[in-house]
């Protein structure tokens, strides 16, 4: 199969069956979705937004956050992965968001990649949702579902990922994919044993196909 007729194969059904994905994470502004993303990192939506409303309240803007000390910060995020390092990466990115960006989330990624806590994915995932750019955000789920479905080649890195699917998927459905692509790697896709029989995408997978090649084999 071409790699083009897998794309478009995928693409379509994503647009048929899952016509609007959203984010998980809950937020009411760029600021608190920046918040909530850094929190993200290696934790799941569903502990970040058990954290967030208390955090919110008691933070509502970045002028708030970069007035508070980082035990502060902590307190209210301590249930979440690595919070010591994210309390510091909260305080460090608001003071920056304050002080050279006048509160304002910027929607430059090389901006947004110069605060604390703030890599490729996460900046990717600001210009995407808040600013409905074309960037492809490579997290854990999207790596390993890109690579076993066959959208890219075994690839090494998440910036190889993201310069593949920018490649194949339609500037108009980038920010879209990013959502699809999570969500199946969430809920379908998963990590240790995917959940084949509940997958619509198997006549395009590159995964499947050969899992199903190798299964004609081993029958008598």
């Amino acid at each position: 199969m071409r790699k083009k007729d897998r794309f478009e194969g995928i693409i379509s059904w994503f647009k048929e069956n899952i016509p609007n994905p959203e984010t998980e994470l809950h937020y009411h502004n760029p600021y608190e979705l920046l918040v909530a993303v850094i929190l993200s990192a290696q934790c799941t939506d569903k502990r970040v937004n058990m954290v967030t409303p208390e955090l919110f309240k008691m933070f509502p803007t970045p002028f708030k956050l970069a007035q508070a000390p980082v035990e502060e910060i902590f307190e209210y995020i301590k249930s979440v992965s690595f919070p010591n390092n994210k309390s510091k990466h909260l305080a460090g990115m608001a003071k920056m968001l304050v002080e050279d960006f006048n509160g304002q989330v910027p929607d430059d990624i090389n901006d947004l990649q110069k605060m604390p806590g703030v890599g490729r994915k996460t900046a990717n995932v600001i210009a995407s949702v808040v600013f409905n750019k074309a960037a492809m955000a490579v997290d854990t789920h999207v790596f390993r579902v890109s690579n076993r479905i066959g959208l890219t080649n075994n690839s090494k890195t998440p910036l190889e990922t993201e310069k593949e699917l920018l490649k194949y998927i339609p500037t108009e459905f980038v920010s879209t994919a990013h959502h699809w692509l999570i969500l199946h790697g969430r809920y379908v896709c998963v990590a240790r044993k995917p959940k084949c029989n509940e997958c619509g995408l198997t006549r395009w997978c590159k995964y499947y196909i050969k899992l199903s090649k190798n299964q004609d084999k081993t029958k008598p």
